[in-house]
C-alpha cells in the first residue's frame, strides 16, 4: 500500500434530516464503498457553535451502523480571512472537531478564505488572520487526533481576494502544525490555474508535498464566469464550472498525475461526485482503486 490509504465518495442531508443521509450511507454501502465524507453542514448539529446533543447523538448512532471509515466536510461557506465571521467560524468548526472525534473521523475539511472585492481595508492581514485561526483549530484538534484539510479553492466573483493553490500549500507550510495538511481539490486547481493563467500542473505540485487529502472529480478546468444555467445539467453540456463529474467526463489526465505526484502518509482520496452520479460511481470507484495503485507503485520506486 502506497501513501494513498483509502477511497470513497462523499454523502450529505438532502434537506437537513438524518433519514436522507442514511439512505445515501446505505446506497454507498451497496456499491461496496468503504470510506465515505460526510457533509455534517448539511444536517442541523450546532447552532452558534455549541453541539446539539440529541441530533448528534443520532447521527453517532447512525455511522456506527455502517463499517465506513470516515472523513468529515466542515462548513462549505467557511472561511477564516472574514474579520466579521471569523470567530462564529472558528467556534464552529471547534464544534465539528468534537464531533470528528465521537464519529472517528480523523479529517476534518476546511475551505480557504476570500474577501470581496470591496474589503481593500481588510486584504493586509487577511493572510495572518487565517494562518492564526487555522493554528488555532489545530492545537483543539490535536488532543482528538483530528487533521485539518485545509482545500484550494477557485475565485467565485471579480475582484475577489483568494489565494492560489501554490499559495495555500505555503500556508500550510508557515503555520507548520503537525495537525494540519494541505487538501488538493484537483478540479478547483484547474478552474483557478484558468482564471489566472496558471500552470495548472505546477499549481498541483507545490501542494503535493504538504497534501494529505484530496478531493477528486472531473471538469475541464472552464471558469463559471457569469452563465447562470436553467439545469445544472447545462453547466455539463458546455463543460463551464465546478462540475464534479464522473472520472472520464472532463479532461482531466487522472493517470499522468498520479503517475507523477506523491503525497503525504495516510492520504484519503475522496472522490466527490454525489448522488446524482449514482449509476455512474461504481465504474469511478474502480478508476480510483487504480489510481491508488498507480501512485502507490510510483511511490515505491520514489523510495527505492
Amino acid at each position: 500500500m502506497g501513501n494513498i490509504i483509502a477511497t470513497g465518495f462523499n454523502a450529505g442531508s438532502e434537506d437537513g434530516e438524518i433519514a436522507s443521509l442514511e439512505q445515501e450511507l446505505r446506497v454507498l454501502a451497496d456499491i461496496g464503498v468503504d470510506t465515505v465524507e460526510l457533509g455534517l453542514t448539511s444536517l442541523d448539529l450546532i447552532a452558534g457553535g455549541r453541539i446539539i446533543e440529541e441530533r448528534v447523538s443520532r447521527l453517532v448512532a447512525l455511522t456506527k451502523q455502517f463499517n465506513f471509515r470516515y472523513t468529515v466536510h466542515g462548513l462549505v461557506s467557511s472561511n477564516f480571512m472574514d474579520p466579521t465571521t471569523c470567530r462564529y467560524q472558528i467556534d464552529a468548526a471547534k464544534a465539528l472537531a468534537q464531533i470528528c472525534d465521537r464519529i472517528g473521523a480523523r479529517i476534518l475539511v476546511q475551505h480557504g478564505g476570500n474577501l470581496r472585492a470591496e474589503q481593500i481595508d481588510e486584504r493586509a492581514q487577511a493572510d495572518a488572520r487565517e494562518r492564526e485561526a487555522l493554528f488555532e483549530l489545530a492545537e483543539v484538534c490535536k488532543p482528538y487526533g483530528v487533521r485539518i484539510a485545509f482545500e484550494n479553492i477557485f475565485s467565485t466573483e471579480p475582484g475577489q481576494y483568494r489565494q492560489t493553490p501554490t499559495q495555500v500549500a505555503e500556508t500550510v507550510k508557515a503555520v507548520n502544525h503537525p495537525n494540519l495538511v494541505a487538501l488538493i481539490d484537483f478540479s478547483h486547481a484547474y478552474i483557478e490555474s484558468t482564471y489566472r493563467g496558471l500552470n495548472f500542473r505546477d499549481e498541483l505540485r507545490a501542494m503535493a508535498p504538504v497534501a494529505g487529502h484530496l478531493h477528486v472529480h472531473d471538469s475541464f478546468g472552464r471558469p463559471q464566469a457569469f452563465y447562470k444555467a436553467y439545469h445544472p445539467q447545462e453547466n455539463t453540456a458546455l463543460g463551464i464550472g465546478d462540475l464534479h463529474m464522473p472520472l472520464g467526463w472532463g479532461d482531466i489526465d487522472w493517470e499522468d498525475i498520479f503517475s507523477e505526484l506523491t503525497f503525504l502518509p495516510d492520504t484519503v482520496l475522496m472522490m466527490e461526485i454525489g448522488r446524482r452520479y449514482h449509476a455512474e460511481q461504481p465504474a469511478s470507484l474502480e478508476r480510483a482503486k487504480n489510481l491508488m495503485a498507480l501512485n502507490a507503485g510510483k511511490t515505491a520506486i520514489a523510495a527505492e
